[in-house]
């Protein structure tokens, strides 16, 4: 396969990469055949899976919006993955034009296209690291200079802490988070949850170990535990549709079809 200008050198192009299957069900053009089979697999097993990512995509809009309506002008995405369609720092100005986005992400694709993107974008910025090294990623000096300032920094693990197994702690690795952020900062998060389809999860689960980054569901009473020392926004911890949606309408009248489920927190 001809490696594109926007790959780096020693990607595995034979191997699935979640960031771009995700790219893929988004609509976007950076992805590989592989991951499009994978897509494709994973879409006849459970066809509302595209779906579930656009709304998951359309909770980030609504969750980052609802923050700069309220002031946030620093933000941390964590496992950014390809940014299109909206990416933060986009959403984020629309209000606020001062708006400061670090972007990071342990897959070199997604690292290596942010780059390029945000080449002439002195606001923002994007570290390769990853959330299971947490002392790492909170040790860049693109992360120490966002949360140098004392201002509150509104932090995203959209779609990101569900590849982080049981065995790695993802709730101490956002209780280190939240224990190195300004007062008043807010935790975003999504997660895959076993409530909404469980007769789907085991062999969405499966399709994922065939990839580098395996996938872990959880209950929404698992997810919650993720927000301990964070004060929830209502709703609370809901299915995708649900949180904020700009119209009720939009919820429709089965959003655990979505899987997903979401939450925004603010530290006291």
């Amino acid at each position: 396969m001809r490696r594109p200008s926007w790959v780096p050198e020693g990607t595995d192009l034979d191997k699935p990469n979640a960031a771009r299957v995700y790219d893929y069900y988004l609509g976007g053009s950076h992805n590989f055949e592989v991951d499009r089979e994978m897509a494709r697999k994973a879409i006849a097993l459970w066809p509302e899976l595209p779906q579930i990512m656009r709304s998951n995509r359309a909770f980030l809009r609504r969750a980052v919006t609802f923050l700069a309506e309220r002031g946030i002008t620093r933000f941390l995405d964590i496992g950014s993955g390809i940014p299109t369609f909206g990416a933060v720092h986009e959403i984020a100005r629309a209000i606020s034009p001062e708006s400061r986005v670090v972007y990071a992400d342990r897959d070199p694709v997604a690292v290596a296209h942010s780059r390029l993107m945000l080449a002439d974008d002195p606001q923002s910025a994007i570290v390769q690291a990853d959330l299971r090294d947490i002392d790492d990623l909170l040790g860049r000096p693109e992360v120490t200079e966002l949360l140098a300032a004392g201002e509150p920094v509104g932090v995203l693990l959209v779609a990101v802490a569900h590849f982080v197994s049981d065995d790695e702690n993802p709730g101490k690795l956002i209780a280190t988070i939240r224990d190195a952020l300004p007062p008043g900062s807010a935790l975003v998060l999504s997660h895959a949850s076993l409530d909404g389809r469980p007769d789907q999860a085991e062999d969405h689960q499966k399709l994922y170990r065939m990839t580098p980054t395996p996938l872990t569901m959880r209950t929404r009473e698992q997810i919650t535990a993720m927000f301990t020392g964070f004060e929830l926004v209502e709703p609370g911890v809901v299915y995708l549709p649900q949180w904020r949606p700009d119209q009720p309408e939009a919820v429709g009248e089965h959003p655990e079809r979505m899987s997903g489920v979401a939450g925004v927190g603010f530290r006291p």
